[in-house]
């Protein structure tokens, strides 16, 4: 019996990490006429855990609890929510969407819904020199599935994530 039940468990761990959802990846930038387009793969796990993979590993940016690592053309990024207002409110809004929970609200949060889309755009009121300049996320209101993730930096710069 106990050997039934630690099998049945290991395999609904293993097939749940393992799940893995196509995305691909558009960097913008102003100054470069052509957009660079990369596909990938993201997994996503409660409570907090986001992996997303583009450029063959090249790229990523992981969210492991309040750990956010962004790895773009060999230049590794890394911040902390507990120390980081947009990255707090970016990793309350991610971990409510991950665990099909009510999005927090907050005077830097707006959420607005068309259809069965919810936008939450994450944008800092403080003036403060950062990577990006906001974040905007659309999701699937009925099974809280994440559709795209954009990243806006300065100058009109973006990556945007579109999951399948």
């Amino acid at each position: 019996m106990k050997i039934t039940i630690l099998t049945i468990l290991f395999c609904m761990l293993t097939c749940y990490a393992n799940a893995q959802t196509p995305v691909t990846k558009v960097s913008h930038t102003k100054a470069v006429k052509t957009d660079v387009v990369t596909t990938g793969e993201a997994t996503i796990r409660k409570p907090d855990y986001i992996s997303i993979t583009t450029d063959g590993g090249r790229d990523q940016l992981l969210m492991d609890g309040t750990q956010f690592t962004m790895t773009q053309k060999g230049k590794k990024h890394v911040t902390d929510s507990r120390k980081n207002p947009l990255f707090a409110d970016f990793h309350a809004v991610l971990k409510a969407v991950i665990n099909h929970q009510p999005i927090p609200a907050g005077d830097d949060i707006k959420v607005t819904s068309k259809g069965s889309e919810q936008t939450i755009t994450i944008t800092p009121s403080g003036k403060k020199r950062q990577m990006f300049t906001s974040f905007v996320l659309v999701v699937d209101s009925k099974s809280s599935a994440i559709k795209r993730l954009r990243m806006n930096a300065r100058s009109d710069s973006y990556t945007e994530y579109t999951f399948k």
